[in-house]
């Protein structure tokens, strides 16, 4: 029988003696889902990892240095992905698991675990918290959203329940910084006298082993032995849950006489079976359309910036190659890429509050009933979600599916999601046909277009998704159970931080990738120089350079696969360039159209 259920481990001491570290601490931050780990992890370590009001944020364990004291060299912290008990089901799950067991290959087996504990939330998350206590390995709770507890009037008795845990508990507040010397000191205390061994290991980790054993037995024995060691299982389980509904009977109190607190009462709305969905997309309409008019006028002053740059170019620098190739090529490709930056930052901000308010759990909850039609898996949602920023994150974001056939189906779709790089490409397609035009004088056509190709995506990834769910990835999807996070203001240091990071990602790439595609393509497009001043109509100069040079050759090359789409050669031009990346599109054709006009402007000259 486990330890923790027959008696309570002894308190573990919190004043350091007689310490002596030959080499730095390692140190593992675990807990649930959603319990708040990053952002304690991003206090304590100074680095800015993402943070978000939904859990299934981090699927790959990330390491920062957390300075214990001044006089000790900074310890390495590992942010582990969340886990709800040792009994992993998912990838980012056994990573987490491997880590804090010791198995884990590539990272050390850390000294110290602090197990972060949702302070509004003791029940399930002391679950995990019980689990590793039996581990005999030495830990430290930190009691996170300490803040969120009193405002709902939980009064909690830390010491008494540190004493009932027999390990150091510390409230912290991470976001306000409260609470962070005293888990660091917590730490020290107990590296410095470590309890012996409490247990002889998790409970589902010795009821994994038995059940492994037993496949092993002959057919006859099988099912009567694993129905047997599945009762025990349950047996466990139920009393694990009481001995922590006991702990945290004694340990809280509440003056909250079952009254639906604000987050129940707005979800009786916004979860609605008919109601919720009309939400979500009203709530779309609304992002688009203030990202197309409220990124109006930076877009017309990038633009005016960019233009007058180039003209100054051709106007005070001799005429060359050189001015050519500036003005033409670098100056018009990335100013025409960079123009579309506000529009970009705009999504994501709304990405961000919607992620921290605490919506996006509750579009994930309105989704799965549509997921579970296709034969996708609720979690499918999260990898989707992150694939409107990026595609890759959100491939790496399906680590936390636990079926592989659920997973490489999620994974496959994951591309038709409309990431931020498209959204420039329909931005200027609406501009050059839908400009100025709206539906019912308040609605701009364009958000409305652009809403259409967004959903037209994720209508063609369930038809996808669907298809491989009923053939070559047929298989049942399991039951969806996701935590609806309290509803919680956004937070201003994370939306910063978010904008900020994906603005200097975008202009990375403005300036390493799209700045060298826009070299290549202007030298593809103004060579071979032809000598156009023989020319019989000096008007189509411009066009016919940019027929016979390199680029041109091999738009025509393509032009009679992509005629049926209603493309010409130019527009094969940019559809090779976007290969690289999709926005490199609007460079190509600013510049193919630019090497045209200035050509036509020098031959009429």
């Amino acid at each position: 029988m486990s330890a923790i259920l027959e008696t309570l481990p002894v308190s573990q001491s919190s004043e350091p003696s007689g310490m002596n570290l030959a080499r730095p601490l390692t140190i593992a931050v675990a807990g649930n889902p959603n319990a708040g780990k990053t952002r304690l992890f991003n206090s304590l370590t100074g680095l800015r990892q993402k943070v978000a009001n939904y859990p299934g944020v981090t699927v790959e364990s990330k390491t920062g240095q957390w300075t214990l004291t001044p006089e000790l060299p900074p310890a390495p912290l590992t942010d582990l992905p969340g886990l709800y008990s040792l009994d992993a089901t998912s990838l980012d799950e056994e990573i987490a698991r491997d880590i804090l067991l010791g198995r884990a290959e590539s990272i050390a087996t850390p000294d110290v675990i602090v197990v972060v504990v949702d302070a509004t939330n003791l029940v399930r998350n002391l679950y995990l918290a019980s689990q590793l206590l039996e581990t005999g390995q030495p830990i430290v709770v930190a009691l996170t959203m300490f803040d969120l507890a009193e405002r709902s009037k939980l009064k909690i008795d830390v010491k008494r329940l540190s004493a009932a845990l027999g390990v150091a508990v510390v409230p912290v507040v991470a976001k306000q910084r409260r609470g962070l010397e005293e888990l660091a000191k917590a730490v020290l205390a107990i590296w410095s006298a470590p309890a012996e061994r409490s247990g002889d290991g998790a409970l589902e980790e010795r009821a994994s082993a038995e059940l492994e054993e037993e496949s092993k037995a002959p057919s006859p024995l099988r099912s009567a032995g694993a129905l047997q060691i599945t009762q025990k299982r349950q047996t466990k389980l139920i009393r694990r849950y009481a001995l922590i509904e006991r702990i945290v009977s004694d340990t809280v109190e509440t003056t909250d006489q079952g009254k639906p607190g604000v987050s129940e009462r707005i979800d009786r709305v916004v979860t609605h079976k008919f109601l919720g969905p009309a939400i979500l997309l009203l709530v779309m309409l609304l992002v688009f359309q203030t990202i197309f008019s409220w990124a109006s006028l930076p877009m017309t002053l990038i633009d005016h910036v960019f233009s007058a740059l180039a003209e100054a170019a051709h106007t005070h620098l001799p005429a060359g190659v050189f001015t050519d190739l500036l003005a033409d090529g670098i100056i018009a490709g990335v100013g025409a890429v960079l123009a579309f930056l506000p529009q970009i930052l705009l999504l994501f901000l709304f990405i961000s509050i919607l992620e921290d308010s605490g919506y996006m759990a509750r579009a994930a909850f309105l989704m799965d009933r549509l997921m579970r039609a296709v034969g996708l898996h609720g979690k499918a949602f999260v990898p989707l979600l992150s694939s409107f920023a990026c595609a890759v994150p959100g491939i790496m974001a399906t680590r936390t599916i636990e079926n592989p056939k659920d997973r490489i189906a999620t994974i496959m779709i994951a591309p038709f999601m409309s990431c931020s790089a498209r959204l420039p490409v329909y931005t200027l397609m609406i501009a050059a046909f839908f400009s100025g035009q709206k539906v019912l004088g308040v609605v701009s056509l364009g958000a409305l277009i652009i809403l259409a190709m967004y959903l037209l995506g994720i209508t063609v990834a369930i038809i996808v998704a669907w298809i491989l769910k009923h053939t070559i990835l047929n298989a049942p999807p399991p039951p969806f159970v996701m935590e609806l996070p309290p509803y919680r203001l956004p937070d201003v240091g994370n939306v910063a931080h978010t904008l900020l990071s994906r603005s200097t990602v975008f202009l990375k790439r403005a300036g390493t990738v799209i700045l060298s595609i826009s070299i290549l393509l202007w030298a593809l497009v103004a060579f071979p120089r032809g000598d156009i001043s023989k020319s019989a109509n000096a008007s189509d100069t411009g066009s016919q350079q940019i027929q016979n040079s390199f680029a041109g050759r091999a738009g025509r090359m393509i032009e009679p696969v992509i005629t049926p789409l209603g493309f010409d050669w130019k527009i094969g031009i940019g559809l090779i360039s976007s290969f690289a990346a999709r926005e490199t599109i609007i460079s190509t054709l600013s510049i193919v159209y630019n090497v045209g006009e200035t050509s036509d402007n020098k031959s009429s000259s």
